[in-house]
């Protein structure tokens, strides 16, 4: 792990005027070392270096709000993110810093103005591969990146874990909507970013979130998207990276699905459910999963389809559930549901937005 010097002087020289990733490596390579490289900036380049105060700063106030910094040396910077040129020299990290370099990851990525058919697609395929041991990374969005954390994070009995790649500050919730499942991420999982503390959202900072996105995972799922998305160039990212290339199909009269039929015209892996993803992975990662799990069906009874007899079930539901929020161990007492029922019934009154998920594995009604 990276010494405070050593995170401050990766602060200041990433932080330095007109320096980003691909300058700090060249800097970096060109002077022999970081310190190097901050002593040559302002006399032999001109360049202003962001002053010791400020990274000593903001060292601080990382450090008092919870925040790993990971330099690109630390033996917890992902390893795959490595593979990166313009690599992130800093990630900031709120939550467990061990889920970085899990052998096998999907990123999952769509439309913010998905439909519920896509935000179910993509929530259940999240939800069937995090209880097949495969971490799922998408960047919070509304829409598609939304369901997909909600899902993996439904699964192993409500504990999966899941990262989301921040375009703004590790510590700036976007959008606003999304807070409660930021802290949740943040508390199951991991919420990463590669901007200052405090950085706001801004359009150019998300291209490079996607980036990370890409680089974090072995292969990229997209689930609904126009063809000028943001999604596509994750996939793009992606396959130029070398990385597995996955897209769920749609009709072609929703402009929403031409993102990803064009993908799928193009070679990438067609998909309808987890089954495609983990198959593909057992091919092309065979050495990381070491067995492939053939049991989505035995550990989650999630239908494929809603029938009346579903949607009683879930209204009936919320008859139990208050707006100051229940518990979901005692939902499971006074419903007489086991955890397998209750879990895909929670997470599709979510998902059509009749509860929202509480801090201590609550729910509660919308108000």
């Amino acid at each position: 792990m990276a010494t405070d010097k050593e995170i401050i002087d990766s602060l200041r020289l990433i932080n330095s005027e007109n320096v980003g990733p691909v300058t700090f490596y060249k800097l970096v390579k060109e002077y022999g070392s970081i310190p190097a490289a901050l002593e040559a900036l302002p006399s032999v380049l001109k360049i202003q270096p962001c002053s010791q105060a400020d990274a000593e700063a903001e060292l601080e106030r990382a450090q008092n709000l919870g925040v790993q910094i990971i330099t690109y040396r630390d033996a917890e910077y992902p390893v795959l993110l490595k593979q990166l040129n313009d690599k992130p020299p800093l990630l900031y990290v709120l939550g467990n810093a061990g889920l970085l370099n899990l052998p096998l990851s999907i990123s999952i990525v769509g439309a913010r103005n998905a439909t519920v058919n896509g935000r179910k697609t993509a929530s259940k395929i999240a939800h069937d591969l995090t209880n097949n041991k495969i971490l799922v990374i998408s960047g919070m969005a509304r829409g598609i990146d939304s369901a997909a954390h909600k899902g993996a994070m439904y699964a192993c009995d409500q504990q999966g874990p899941t990262i989301a790649v921040l375009g703004t500050g590790v510590d700036i919730p976007y959008p606003k909507e999304n807070t409660a499942l930021y802290r949740q991420i943040a508390e199951q999982g991991a919420v990463i970013s590669e901007f200052p503390l405090g950085t706001l959202p801004q359009p150019a900072n998300f291209p490079r979130r996607n980036r990370i996105v890409a680089g974090l995972s072995c292969g990229t799922l997209v689930v609904e998207a126009s063809l000028n998305s943001g999604s596509l160039i994750t996939a793009r990212l992606a396959l130029e990276q070398g990385r597995d290339i996955f897209a769920v199909p749609g009709s072609p009269q929703d402009f929403r699905s031409l993102g990803p039929n064009k993908l799928i015209k193009d070679g990438a892996v067609l998909v309808e459910s987890a089954d495609d993803i983990l198959e593909t992975l057992s091919q092309t990662h065979s050495v990381q999963l070491s067995e492939y799990i053939d049991k989505l069906q035995k550990n989650v009874d999630i239908p494929e389809e809603e029938t009346e007899e579903d949607i009683a079930d879930n209204l009936c539901l919320t008859d139990y559930i208050s707006r100051e929020g229940v518990y979901v161990d005692e939902l499971i007492r006074t419903t007489g549901m086991s955890v397998s029922e209750l879990s895909p019934a929670l997470l599709e009154l979510e998902l059509n937005g009749k509860i929202e998920r509480q801090p201590g594995n609550k729910v509660a009604l919308i108000k």
